[in-house]
């Protein structure tokens, strides 16, 4: 239900009519019309992003940007850096009209510099399909960022942090004006499943109250022993104690490893919109093997991403996986799409990493958008 409710908001939000109303400046004198604050309430709140390829760090919509080339997070130098290209971003998280470039001041970046002297028209779809340079001489204190309209909304008041993901690691809450840890005496699944949900991150794998792998939270602690009944719609929302006077050594710190959405991205490839395909599934990313590859597939790949329509799938194995073998997890095996489903993951295939193939097998896949 929930993964419903997710993609009808996304759909209505890419609406022309919600475009329009963003940039028409008719509205600014009136009432905010109900589907721009539903679609800007809705990006703001859950923290979720149309896009797998570009983030706001610490986001969802403000931050540092960030862009995902070859399968590596990596920042934008501000050389060239203005609301043009800001309004990209902000329209490919789907978080309305850009507000504001940064240019300085988001704190820096760690992961490498990617991309530089970016020139975008602000029609783009993609902050990929506008112009750029991969940079020479730029340094962390020059990593772009923006702010866009939805920031202003509602602020979402939990996060996990110390994972690999957004969605594991420590949990932190913003409370009484500050961000803080939770203690992890009476954390349980209950608990985890309002924050994963929360977070559109689907259900709790398991919970960490002691003794976790994440990186260490905040230091001060707000809340504990909380008491959720399941169906909160936020954490902050579920019976809870004050903890900030109260002992709470940083081991028993509450985390959570949620169950993570389905993604899919081309890597390799010459474009953002051709390559070896790969698909997240449970937070860890793998290819897909070639066995019974067909037209729909790629369709319903292409179509997923943005891409437009899909190039002819060759018959020739050596042209089906011509982009670099990939390594680690072999996902999917015998994909079988209609080529009606809306994601690949609807498709009929194997159990997931039930496989007879080998990376020499790996499906790529090329979009006819540039």
């Amino acid at each position: 239900m929930y993964s419903s409710l997710l993609a009808g908001f996304k759909s209505v939000c890419q609406t022309g009519i919600v475009r329009h109303a963003f940039g028409s400046g008719v509205l600014q004198n009136q009432a905010m019309d109900l589907h721009q604050y539903l679609c800007l309430s809705f990006a703001a709140y859950l923290g979720v992003v149309t896009s797998s390829e570009v983030r706001l760090v610490p986001g969802p919509c403000a931050g540092r940007v960030e862009v995902l080339v070859n399968g590596h997070w990596g920042t934008v130098c501000t050389e060239g850096w203005d609301k043009t290209d800001a309004e990209v971003v902000c329209k490919q998280l789907g978080c309305g009209m850009v507000k504001e470039a940064f240019r300085s001041g988001l704190g820096a970046g760690s992961s490498p510099i990617l991309m530089t002297n970016v020139v975008c028209q602000g029609t783009e779809k993609s902050l990929k399909h506008c112009h750029f340079e991969e940079p020479e001489d730029c340094d962390h204190s020059q990593d772009a960022g923006a702010r866009c309209q939805a920031a202003e909304y509602t602020v979402l008041p939990v996060r996990l942090v110390g994972g690999a993901t957004r969605c594991r690691g420590q949990v932190e809450v913003y409370h009484k004006n500050r961000w803080g840890a939770v203690c992890g005496y009476g954390w349980d699944l209950t608990d985890a499943k309002v924050l994963c949900r929360q977070l559109a991150c689907g259900r709790p794998q398991r919970i960490t109250n002691r003794c976790s792998n994440f990186h260490s939270s905040s230091d001060t602690v707000l809340l504990g022993q909380l008491e959720c009944t399941g169906k909160e719609d936020s954490l902050t929302h579920c019976q809870n104690q004050s903890w900030e006077k109260l002992p709470c050594p940083s081991y028993l710190h509450a985390g959570v490893v949620c169950r993570e959405p389905f993604a899919l991205r081309l890597v390799d490839g010459p474009r953002a919109c051709s390559g070896r395909l790969e698909v997240q599934h449970d937070g860890e990313w793998g290819t897909v093997c070639d066995d019974h590859w067909a037209m729909p597939n790629a369709e319903v790949v292409c179509r997923e991403l943005g891409c437009g329509q899909a190039e002819p799938v060759s018959q020739l194995v050596w042209e089906r996986t011509r982009f670099r073998q990939g390594t680690g997890r072999i996902w999917l095996d015998d994909v079988r799409c209609k080529g009606e489903e809306k994601t690949l993951q609807n498709c009929a295939h194997r159990i997931w990493g039930y496989h007879d193939c080998s990376h020499r097998e790996d499906i790529s896949v090329v979009c006819q958008v540039n």
